[in-house]
């Protein structure tokens, strides 16, 4: 049996899936700090969205716990991705340094025991470069909308603001204030409101003079323990230079271009549509101009909800690797696996001719109500 630590590539198919869907990490040991009580959540969330532009530089640091199952084939198509470590992102500790001018201009370099890896955004995509395999990627903007996701994602500013701009306002409520990389964060939290939702409460902490999201905290249904952990560690509001933030590709670098992961977009185009409802246990179907026709996202915020299209050779290895878990629901309805938050239900279409993955931050129950509204599926063998 292979193991299923951090450094193992995991799950990355589904780890793409619900990069589309919303980011979910956390913050934990803080210290605390004098609060502002009349500023409302909706003022601070308000402030967050509108700190985009806000220049600093500093340091962050993000804690996965979810364990994800093992599966060669997905590993295999992780190796193809720009980021062959993005389940380690779900999983483990990622350390980060980052330069940040503007929403369209910053650079975030993730540190390893092995080297780094270094993602510079512009205005018009941007470039990821591996110093160690002398490599240069570069990745315009737009896509499929099945990127995988980076370490910018990660940044308590990027995920903070994401989650808070498709809360609902009653979702929202005042939380106490907290000591981060040497400020004062006042904390919002978001409530999900639907029944189906795994996710307990979202927490942001938001920089008190510049509306900057300093951590964010995500607990799952039944668990003290958050799922992920992002915050930044240390902060300097000093705009950074643009020699810093612009990269031009060393003369001997490999440079290619690309960066979505194909197999789910490949997958997405040959395998029949199947006519997917308006609402999928309670979550309405999203209009999302990049995802393939043949995918379906539903839901908003933090509780979201993925119908995708997979290989054959994906499932048979998705399904092998749920048999692994002692957890597994296995009936009529699928094959169903919860994470911490995040749980899939494996199935496959009544004409043998494809297999599918519903995936998400619901309830396995509410995998289950999902399956039971799903037209023309059957479970998977």
């Amino acid at each position: 049996m292979r193991r299923t630590d951090g450094t193992a590539r995991r799950w990355a198919v589904v780890a793409a899936v619900l990069a589309v869907l919303v980011a979910i990490p956390v913050v934990s040991g803080v210290w605390p700090a004098t609060d502002q009580a009349d500023r409302s959540a909706a003022q601070l969330r308000e402030a967050a969205l509108a700190s985009v532009d806000v220049p600093f530089s500093g340091a962050a640091e993000s804690v996965g716990t979810l364990a994800l199952p093992a599966a060669d084939e997905l590993d295999a198509a992780t190796a193809q991705a720009d980021s062959a470590t993005v389940a380690d992102l779900l999983s483990s500790r990622t350390t980060m340094r980052v330069w940040w001018r503007s929403g369209d201009e910053h650079r975030v370099d993730v540190l390893t025991s092995t080297g780094e890896t270094d993602t510079y955004t512009d205005a018009a995509g941007r470039w990821v470069w591996e110093y160690e395999d002398n490599r240069a990627t570069r990745t315009d903007s737009g896509g499929s909308g099945l990127d995988i996701p980076t370490a910018p994602d990660l940044l308590p500013g990027t995920l903070g603001r994401r989650l808070l701009s498709e809360a609902d306002p009653s979702e929202l409520s005042r939380t106490g204030a907290a000591r981060i990389a040497g400020r004062t964060g006042l904390g919002i939290s978001i409530t999900p409101a639907a029944e189906v939702s795994s996710v307990a409460r979202v927490d942001v902490w938001v920089d008190a003079d510049t509306g900057l999201p300093l951590g964010v905290q995500v607990v799952g249904r039944d668990t003290d323990l958050p799922a992920l952990d992002t915050r930044l560690t240390a902060v300097d509001l000093a705009v950074p230079t643009t020699d810093i933030t612009t990269f031009r590709p060393p003369a001997t670098a490999r440079v290619r271009t690309g960066g979505t992961s194909e197999v789910l977009s490949e997958a997405a185009r040959r395998l029949p549509l199947i006519d997917l409802p308006d609402t999928l246990a309670g979550l309405p179907r999203r209009a999302d101009a990049d995802t393939p026709d043949t995918v379906a996202l539903y839901g908003r915020g933090v509780t979201a909800l993925a119908v995708v299209p997979l290989p054959g050779g994906l499932a048979r290895d998705l399904s092998r690797a749920a048999d692994l878990d002692p957890t597994t629901i296995r009936d009529d309805l699928g094959v169903r696996l919860a994470t911490g938050p995040l749980g899939y239900l494996l199935t496959s279409d009544v004409r043998g001719r494809g297999s599918y993955l519903v995936t998400g931050t619901v309830t396995v129950d509410g995998l289950a109500v999902a399956a039971g509204e799903l037209p023309g599926l059957r479970a998977a063998s």
